[in-house]
């Protein structure tokens, strides 16, 4: 199987796909795992959910959004469901392989190389994660584990205000960033025809279909044309 393909994941069922958690009316099964407070959380018919409980609703319709841009680039990350709590975030609960950029073989660190520029798009500095547990690998596919760090905000929370700009400094930052040494361990090692094809398939989605994404999904406005912004950076950044 070629690695930088990525088998497309059945789709769920059509009331699946509607369906939003209220967790009062689940049962709570496990505690956190990353460093917000959430925990495991299973339904009647056994089915887990990892739901992450955020300081306010914006930060959860952002980690929302991000999900659904890294989804129309065809980015692997966990699959996310709505929740009735506005400041929740949830995700179907997987067993993971793997579960840190350090246990990676080098065709899996192949495969998380090549959502660079989906990283870089969305200004997720955290794409490596702190520790490096933000990358882990179930079925023989590598995933970005959580999103909460890229679009308005850092990965605990805080704005990223003017630092979330126009320009697509991040394609710099996550290779050779030595504050962010798990990432530029990952992406520093890209080669340049690997770096091209990582912009090439932010740079080849359609603005209609990114403006719509952002503005079906929760953002404003001004937040789609800056997306749009960050992608052309990215294309002349190919000369294109």
């Amino acid at each position: 199987m070629n690695p930088f393909v990525r088998p497309e994941p059945p789709e769920p069922a059509p009331d699946a796909a509607a369906r939003v958690l209220d967790t009062a009316t689940l049962q709570r099964v496990g505690g956190r795992l990353g460093s917000n407070p959430a925990g495991v959380y299973r339904d009647e018919a056994g089915r887990r959910y990892y739901v992450k409980e955020l300081e306010s609703p914006a930060l959860a319709r952002n980690e929302w959004l991000a999900a659904q841009l890294y989804r129309l680039a065809g980015a692997p990350t966990l699959r996310y469901l709505r929740t009735r709590a506005a400041d929740q975030v949830a995700t179907e609960f997987v067993v993971l392989d793997k579960k840190n950029v350090g246990q990676l073989d080098e065709a899996e660190r192949r495969q998380a190389r090549r959502w660079l520029g989906v990283h870089a798009w969305t200004a997720n500095w955290d794409a490596a994660g702190y520790d490096g547990d933000n990358q882990g690998v179930t079925g023989g596919t590598v995933l970005t584990l959580d999103v909460g760090g890229a679009l308005e905000f850092r990965a605990q929370g805080s704005p990223k205000g003017r630092a979330f700009g126009h320009e697509v400094g991040e394609l710099d930052r996550l290779r050779h960033d030595p504050d962010n040494r798990h990432a530029s361990r990952l992406f520093g090692e890209i080669g340049e025809a690997e770096l091209h094809e990582a912009i090439t398939i932010v740079t080849r989605l359609d603005d209609a279909a990114v403006r719509a994404c952002v503005l079906g999904h929760g953002g404003s406005a001004a937040l789609a044309e800056k997306m749009l912004a960050r992608k052309a950076d990215m294309a002349r950044r190919l000369g294109g």
